[in-house]
């Protein structure tokens, strides 16, 4: 299905990149990137297409086509994120959007959608946890140590050199027990959409930086109650950086939230689990 690239600038003043599946007319789902759109699998933004859908997806600030500021030093939090999320639902389409998010992007969609009621008419949470990176609550499952440390001890590759950037994407898919294929053909897709930009900057950015400045009080965790929305919480069964426990935690503080775990999956969504996780969403 031909997709359409675009852009979206939010009354802040912030371009963020998009791009569009289906029937600008159809109901709007919107998929936050983590931090780029391209953590969304092509064939599931198709299949949603299909199901009678105007599927977006866009990039977080400072990642892809998204206004780039100073990667290291970003002047925005969490809770920004979330209203850029909420000010591109409502450009697009006058009526309340179905918001997903996925890893890092999950977070921003609770908080997105906690903060805009009115903005969303239903909820994905996909391979994300209720609390931000670094601060663990007792009862969520951490980071495997052992694979992190298999992870994080791959040396770094040559930023400008694509073929190397895709290898190191492939590596680090095949310890985390996702598609090495895979990775290896997103990391070639971001790379040339991002000139001028280390992915490892945009990274840390979205991971560290801009979650340690949360000004979100009380936490998002404990307003997760509030939620009156259809929900869906898909995590994969073999996710070892956030752990299955963390996607079973959301279900059950979630109102009335569906817990769709794939028996196969890691941490990124299989192009083989794309038409069951569509029919999920398209059910809510």
């Amino acid at each position: 299905m031909k997709s359409t690239a675009d852009s979206f600038r939010t009354p802040g003043g912030v371009t963020l990149g998009v791009e569009h599946f289906g029937d600008a007319a159809a109901p709007l789902v919107l998929l936050v990137g983590a931090p780029t759109m391209l953590s969304w699998p092509d064939g599931l933004c198709e299949a949603l297409a299909r199901g009678g859908r105007h599927v977006v997806r866009y990039d977080l600030r400072d990642a892809g086509a998204s206004t780039t500021a100073d990667p290291e030093a970003p002047a925005y939090t969490l809770r920004d994120l979330a209203a850029d999320a909420a000010a591109l639902a409502r450009g697009l389409d006058d009526r309340p959007a179905h918001l997903a998010g996925i890893g890092v992007g999950g977070m921003v969609a609770q908080v997105a959608a906690l903060d805009h009621p009115g903005g969303f008419s239903a909820l994905t949470l996909a391979g994300t946890r209720p609390v931000a990176p670094g601060r663990v609550d007792a009862d969520l499952p951490d980071h495997d140590r052992a694979t992190m440390k298999r992870r994080f001890a791959l040396p770094m590759p040559d930023w400008s050199d694509r073929a190397a950037v895709a290898e190191y994407a492939a590596a680090g898919a095949e310890i985390l027990g996702d598609d090495p294929a895979a990775a290896r053909a997103t990391a070639g897709r971001i790379f040339d959409r991002t000139p001028g930009t280390e992915p490892a900057v945009q990274i840390a950015n979205q991971l560290g930086m801009v979650f340690s400045k949360l000004n979100c009080r009380p936490r998002w965790r404990e307003r997760l109650p509030e939620l009156a929305i259809p929900a869906l919480v898909v995590h994969g069964r073999r996710d070892p950086f956030f752990p299955v426990g963390n996607g079973e935690a959301l279900a059950r503080e979630v109102p009335g939230a569906r817990l769709l775990v794939l028996e196969q999956a890691a941490t990124a969504i299989p192009d083989a689990a794309a038409d069951e996780v569509a029919a999920a969403m398209l059910a809510l």
